[in-house]
């Protein structure tokens, strides 16, 4: 008689971990950046990743419904993303006037045509600062265009079996690239540094978490084997953080940018 409400409480307890546990690793570093007032450790390209990737998982429900828990998390980690773009922008933007404030005050009169960096629109169509842009509100209107673009296309061709199970790989593909741009910055870095190990550390256990949980759910192979692919980016990440505390490189050369452009 207890062996039901145990299986219930066991279900219940890992619905809950796979709507809330993606969002956790991300804790840590919105605290450190927050803390800190920089966010040049922080790769925003994971912020889009995990948005295409999540909107297009949304989209895929519709094709062929998974498990609600599932479709939960893109929903709350959606949000999250975009909180953690709302406070990079700001932080980001917030130095880009500071420097231009101590620039000024410690120039004479030759220096005080210095002028802030360009404000970066969404609207400028410029792809050398595509994901660089100024304002929140630019990465809320690139958003909003992709999902309805996607829902669109979507909406035209949900009919094809071969166009729904190609979103469905599409969207867990696109997920398990997530670690891609941090562990390319740090190479291009040669440090982990500004980075948070925990957020790492979180992302490796809650992606095994998710990968064992995909396959004893029989959820769709697409999320099995691309589950496995995230883990092992997860990995090299962590081997990252090994090498360079303990093997200290010399950071690579990069052509000077404008200073909105310093965070990828």
């Amino acid at each position: 008689w207890l062996l039901v409400p145990m299986q219930q409480l066991v279900s219940w307890g890992a619905a809950g971990a796979m709507v809330f546990g993606g969002v956790v690793p991300y804790i840590p570093q919105y605290r450190d950046i927050r803390r800190t007032q920089n966010a040049e450790g922080f790769s925003t390209y994971v912020c889009l990743v995990l948005l295409v990737a999540n909107i297009l998982r949304i989209l895929f429900w519709f094709g062929r419904h998974f498990e609600s828990p599932l479709l939960w998390q893109s929903i709350i980690m959606i949000i999250t993303m975009l909180l953690m773009l709302k406070l990079c922008t700001e932080v980001r933007v917030s130095n880009e006037l500071n420097v231009k404030r101590r620039s000024f005050a410690a120039a004479d009169s030759k220096d005080e045509e210095i002028k802030a960096p360009p404000r970066r629109s969404y609207l400028d169509f410029d792809l050398n600062y595509f994901w660089h842009w100024s304002k929140f509100t630019d990465y809320v209107q690139c958003v909003l265009t992709f999902t309805g673009v996607t829902g669109y296309i979507t909406y035209l061709w949900l009919d094809s079996s071969l166009f729904v199970e190609t979103l469905g790989f599409l969207a867990v593909f696109t997920e398990a690239m997530l670690g891609v741009p941090q562990l390319y910055r740090n190479y291009q870095n040669r440090s982990t540094e500004g980075m948070s190990i925990k957020m790492v550390l979180m992302w490796t256990s809650g992606d095994t978490f998710k990968t064992v949980y995909f396959i004893l759910n029989q959820a769709p192979f697409q999320f099995s084997i691309c589950g496995l692919l995230q883990v092992f980016v997860d990995i090299a990440i962590l081997l990252q953080v090994y090498l360079y505390s303990h093997y200290p490189q010399k950071p690579v050369s990069h052509t000077a940018h404008p200073a909105s452009t310093k965070a990828l």
